[in-house]
This record gives structure tokens, sequence and C-alpha cells, in this order.
């Protein structure tokens, strides 16, 4: 029997539209700002976290292959078919980006607009979608209510 924490995936995903609402703002606003420069690193960084997170997740509660690596995480996720492959092309990308935004921080170029933050909304979205898909096809229907029981007792 797997156990999935569902409710840390659903926690994460729910994440999803303030990360691509951010992302959409920057991109239709795109002055070179400083102020803008900031938000798109930020919600690089989230779409990161989130897509990583719950790739982890899944990979534990599913038994899947342990992951080595952020690229790794989204490899397996993918081999495993939770998301098509121009989903799969895309998080690679973006996972590329962890390094560049967390440790080199100072050398990221704020001014210019990242290609991924145009196209990273949509497939964000794309990707709740098929986590969810995926869940559910394995497991079943998440009954939000018993889980909310649950966690009060």
């Amino acid at each position: 029997m797997y156990y999935v924490n569902r409710e840390q995936i659903a926690r994460r995903l729910a994440a999803v539209p303030e990360v691509a609402e951010g992302l959409r703002g920057a991109a239709e606003a795109w002055d070179g700002s400083l102020m803008l420069g900031m938000v798109q690193e930020r919600c690089l960084h989230l779409a990161i976290e989130i897509v990583t997170d719950v790739g982890s997740y899944l990979i534990d509660g599913f038994i899947m292959r342990d992951a080595s690596s952020y690229d790794d995480i989204i490899q397996i996720n993918y081999e495993e078919k939770v998301f098509d492959n121009p989903t799969y092309e895309i998080l690679r990308q973006l996972v590329t980006l962890r390094k560049p935004l967390v440790q080199d921080y100072y050398t990221w170029e704020r001014s210019e607009l990242h290609p991924l933050s145009v196209e990273l909304p949509s497939i964000l979205e794309h990707f709740t979608t098929q986590v969810s898909a995926y869940v559910e096809k394995e497991l079943g229907p998440f009954n939000t209510a018993q889980a909310e029981g649950q966690r009060k007792e």
C-alpha cells in the first residue's frame, strides 16, 4: 500500500495560481526595473520549489526510484508518466535555474525578462492538472472533508 501525502501535494499545488499570476504580471508589465526583476526571480524560485517538492512527494509515496538531483526528480516523474513531454521539457529547463537563483543570486541578471517567465504560467497550471489526474488515477478521488477530519483528531 502506498502512503502518498496528498495533503502536502495539494498545499503546494494550491500555490501555483499565485506564482503563475506573478510571472504573468511581471512579463506583461516588464520594464527591466529592479522590482519586476525581483518578482520574476522569486516566482521562478517558488516554481522550482513547488515542482520539486511535489515530485519528491510522488517519488516517496509511490516508491519510485531514488532521485539524485533536481533534474532527476523531474525525469523520474516523467518516466512514471506523471506529466507529458512538453511539460517535462520546460520543467527540466526550470530546475536548471535553481543554482543560479539560490546560490549564484548575486550574478542573476534582474534587468532581463527570462524566457521561461512567459511560458511557465501555463505549464505550471498544466502540471497541476496532470499531477492531480495522476494521483486520482492511482489512488482514487481525494476526499478533502475526510482529510480535514483526520487532521483534527
